[in-house]
């Protein structure tokens, strides 16, 4: 099986979160990790796995007018500067079949807004079979870093995933 790490990031946290996610995905199989504005809109045929992730922004995913605010306060510029996640799962041409699950980034964790939770409709309306509830990880701060215990969180989810996607898939 094959995996996809599909990213988001304004100033790096979430770029951060799917290199882990994906470094404990390629102990079970190959990955490729893309940010969203190189992802390819057709996925092949040997794409078994879709693993997205983004920012929270306004409760939800990214729109063009929360990332022209985020570009206001990196101080390095952003590191997504061209599509956001949610024009990519409106774009996208996923294989039938093709197993799907989310991620976010996001500062307080007590807010009910969650970009995963959109993202994850937004791979149902697309065609992809979702594997479970979306999750969050937490960063210190809008501009990070991704808080403490966060990367071993995101590589324990990803080996639950990992292990998912291979029992769905037989």
């Amino acid at each position: 099986m094959r995996a996809a790490v599909i990213y988001e990031s304004m100033f790096g946290s979430t770029r951060q979160v799917a290199q882990a996610v994906a470094a404990e995905l390629a102990e079970r199989m190959e990955v490729d990790v893309y940010e969203v504005g190189e992802a390819p809109l057709v996925l092949d045929e040997g794409i078994g796995l879709v693993v997205v992730g983004g920012p929270t922004h306004a409760f939800s995913l990214s729109r063009p007018s929360t990332r022209a605010e985020a570009a206001l306060k990196a101080p390095d510029g952003l590191v997504s500067t061209q599509i956001g996640l949610r024009e990519w799962l409106e774009a996208v041409e996923a294989p039938a079949g093709v197993q799907s699950i989310a991620f976010d980034t996001r500062v307080d964790r007590h807010f009910t807004g969650s970009a995963a939770r959109s993202a994850t409709r937004r791979l149902r309306r697309a065609g992809f079979r979702v594997l479970g509830e979306p999750v969050s990880f937490f960063v210190d701060g809008i501009l990070g870093p991704v808080a403490a215990g966060e990367f071993g969180r995101a590589r324990l989810w990803a080996a639950e995933v990992g292990a998912a996607a291979f029992a769905m898939a037989r």
